[in-house]
């Protein structure tokens, strides 16, 4: 579903990108949207995060259109010592333009705790 709502000047951009055309971003897309429902690619698995001992900051938008915000939380639960920003009316990428200098504060904050 994702590529039918992808707005026109987002496809010319990737059309720019990738010469293999508008199936290569479809299957782009697709393989994207499917790490939501798997772990089979990266073994992200609750008991795997568990052991991850690094603090944590993961940053979503309410509104991506490929990974559920329900991943981050999982994740955000699973994670010791773990952060989640939830960005209201942000898709995928939520940090990158008019909330770039938000996040340089947030991140910052983060690092310096």
């Amino acid at each position: 579903q994702y590529p039918d709502t992808l707005p026109e000047q987002h496809w010319e951009i990737l059309r720019r990108r990738h010469p293999g055309g508008d199936e290569q971003i479809k299957a782009i897309l697709a393989s994207t949207k499917s790490f939501a429902t798997s772990y089979d690619d990266l073994n992200l698995t609750p008991p795997l995060l568990s052991t991850v001992q690094a603090r944590t900051f993961i940053i979503q938008g309410d509104r991506d259109p490929l990974y559920p915000v329900e991943l981050s939380v999982e994740m955000a639960k699973s994670i010791p010592n773990c952060r989640l920003w939830i960005i209201s009316n942000a898709g995928h990428g939520p940090v990158l333009g008019a909330r770039w200098s938000e996040f340089l504060q947030t991140a910052s904050a983060f690092l310096q705790e």
